[in-house]
């Protein structure tokens, strides 16, 4: 059986007026709404504390979106102008490519490309990437295929490092080879006498003449056709007065009778300097220089290495 209070309600004068049952049960269940109604007032205040504190700090919340979306935007425009400097590169990368086989073509140089170059054996840069594409839909795409290019960019820049670097030696031994080479007429005058063979103007009979006779007034300079080093300056029995310039690669000229040397053994020439004057020295039938080329020692005729 259910307990019950009584309670006695009295009035101001002290007089009781009435008495009331309660059960236990009726307590309880006001103690619940009790509950409840704390509860309720509890969690609204919590959350109007909470809109309160909200409300406070969403100026500074929307300037910092604010400050992200422009760095975000900013961003996006570095990376499309990034896109467009790798579209300039490779263009930049097949016109290098495309001059350096129309030097190697002029040089008459063979050309080997790397097989790591996305130019080697006839290929081509990959399309252009599109700077303008809507970053906010296809960001990742984008620099995807921006890491893939700058990969194959790296490689073809590697590449022609290495082929220019071998064109650029090649270059560099062809000029070598044609500074050595003895292409300049050494004196002014007319040839008396070819390469190969004749009739000796002393003995009458078939002899092998092994350069150019060329004929002119005694004094007439003497130039070096090619640069070099004065390997002999001297006397030389039947070729009198004789000066030897070696070229490198083999090469050597010599020049006879001459009356006048200017320089000395183990100096330096440059093609077009002043060596020796014209003489008549030595076993001669008048003023001329008697002019040699020879290739690693072998007699070969001048007349096909000059140029003017």
């Amino acid at each position: 059986m259910s307990k019950q209070f009584n309670i006695l309600i009295i009035d101001n004068k002290g007089s009781r007026i009435k008495k009331a049952n309660i059960s236990m049960r009726s307590v309880a269940f006001f103690t619940l709404l009790f509950l409840l109604a704390a509860t309720a007032i509890a969690f609204g205040s919590f959350h109007y504390y909470m809109l309160k504190k909200t409300a406070r700090t969403k100026p500074q919340l929307l300037s910092q979106l604010a400050l992200q979306k422009t760095q975000i935007q900013r961003q996006r425009i570095q990376i499309q102008a990034f896109a467009d400097k790798i579209n300039k590169l490779k263009t930049k990368l097949v016109s290098l490519n495309d001059f350096e086989k129309k030097i190697r073509i002029m040089a008459n140089l063979e050309h080997k490309a790397n097989q790591l170059s996305i130019l080697a054996a006839g290929g081509s840069m990959p399309d252009d990437l599109d700077s303008n594409m809507p970053l906010n839909q296809n960001h990742g795409r984008l620099i995807r295929k921006m890491h893939e290019q700058i990969k194959q960019v790296n490689q073809s820049v590697s590449s022609q490092k290495t082929n220019l670097g071998s064109l650029l030696d090649s270059l560099n031994d062809k000029r070598n080879l044609l500074a050595a080479t003895p292409s300049l007429r050494p004196t002014t005058g007319w040839v008396s006498s070819n390469f190969g063979y004749r009739i000796s103007p002393f003995t009458g009979q078939k002899e092998f003449h092994r350069g150019l006779d060329i004929a002119t007034k005694k004094g007439t300079p003497v130039i070096a056709p090619a640069d070099g080093i004065i390997s002999y300056a001297g006397k030389k029995w039947l070729m009198g007065n004789m000066l030897k310039i070696n070229h490198d690669y083999g090469m050597t000229t010599r020049y006879g009778h001459l009356s006048k040397l200017l320089k000395r053994k183990g100096e330096k020439v440059k093609r077009g300097e002043l060596v020796a004057l014209v003489g008549n020295t030595g076993r001669s039938t008048g003023p001329h220089l008697h002019y040699e080329v020879r290739l690693n020692g072998v007699p070969v005729n001048p007349a096909k290495y000059i140029l003017n």
